[in-house]
């Protein structure tokens, strides 16, 4: 599907083309997955860019908290902000989107999941019903497993996300505190992710694959420095839903010319290439497709395989 289109963009560093060709967005948080000039359209005022590096989830959330959060506040925010991250898609090429949906986000609808869906469905259709959207749950780490279970469970009678995913600061609670939950999600067919190796060690993203039944993970980076665990992800075929630009401003690489998703790739792991969160980081995916290549880090043939891993 548009290989040599796509390896043909890449040599001449041609965004617009690339912007062009089919790609996914696998690792991506909704109300930060947006265009951030898209929001600066409708306040009617620029908001501030990250410009340098920082080293810690709970930097950034000061970050956002401070420059993004007070603009989307309530319904109309939220529903903005995911109207962002639909035409990020949609201009981007995207046409595969799983983008994460924090659980608590239907006490923004009287607690109505419901509502919730009705309003993913509606923006979805209205802005960007020509990328498929799957769907995803979010589980921030530092909530307990007994209140994201209650969260979660109205969700379940309406057979409409399709994976869940574990998030935020990978030390708040170890994989075991969530094995429940982790066991509701699967019962009902879910896809199962897990953020996990970005700050963590390799040992973990083995230990939360195990516990937690993983199907993907969201970073997994530091595998790179375990050969056993690469080899446990390549013999078990747990995809890496990899952030490039993330990883280097959030300190996770020094450099993006030795970003280790190259030795991932070489030890037969899958990988794909994502956003993280466009509003803060700045890059799509045909940015992040294109950093890789200027730095030499994998041919066009090579990011057209990648390309594909995410469309399969």
């Amino acid at each position: 599907m548009y290989t040599k289109k796509f390896i043909e963009a890449l040599e001449s560093k041609d965004l617009k083309k690339l912007r062009s060709i089919p790609k996914s967005d696998l690792h991506n948080h909704a109300i930060l997955g947006g265009n951030l000039k898209y929001i600066e359209k409708w306040l009617g005022k620029k908001l501030p860019r990250l410009t340098k590096r920082i080293t810690s989830i709970e930097e950034m959330e000061e970050w956002v908290n401070k420059y993004y959060l007070p603009y989307i506040k309530g319904r109309s925010g939220f529903e903005k902000a995911i109207e962002a991250a639909f035409m990020q898609a949609k201009t981007d090429g995207v046409i595969k989107l799983e983008m994460s949906i924090d659980v608590y986000f239907r006490y923004l609808y009287n607690g109505s999941a419901e509502e919730l869906i009705k309003v993913l469905k509606k923006l979805h259709q209205k802005y960007a019903p020509e990328v498929n959207f799957i769907p995803e749950l979010g589980f921030n780490r530092s909530v307990s497993q007994e209140l994201l279970i209650e969260w979660f469970e109205p969700y379940l009678d309406y057979n409409y996300f399709k994976s869940v995913d574990l998030y935020g600061d990978e030390f708040a609670q170890p994989a075991n505190n969530f094995k429940r939950l982790y066991r509701i999600a699967k019962s009902k067919g879910l896809k199962l992710k897990a953020h996990v190796g970005e700050f963590g060690d390799a040992d973990n993203i083995q230990e939360t694959v195990e516990i937690l039944e993983l199907d993907e993970v969201q970073h997994g980076i530091s595998a790179v420095k375990s050969k056993s665990v690469m080899n446990f992800l390549q013999r078990n075929n747990i995809q890496l839903n990899i952030c490039p630009t993330s990883n280097y401003m959030l300190s996770r690489v020094e450099k993006i010319k030795n970003h280790p998703i190259r030795k991932l790739f070489d030890n037969g792991i899958k990988v794909t290439v994502n956003t993280d969160d466009v509003i803060v980081f700045q890059n799509g995916v045909s940015e992040e497709f294109l950093l890789l290549y200027e730095h030499k880090i994998f041919s066009a043939e090579e990011l057209d395989i990648i390309r594909m891993n995410g469309l399969q």
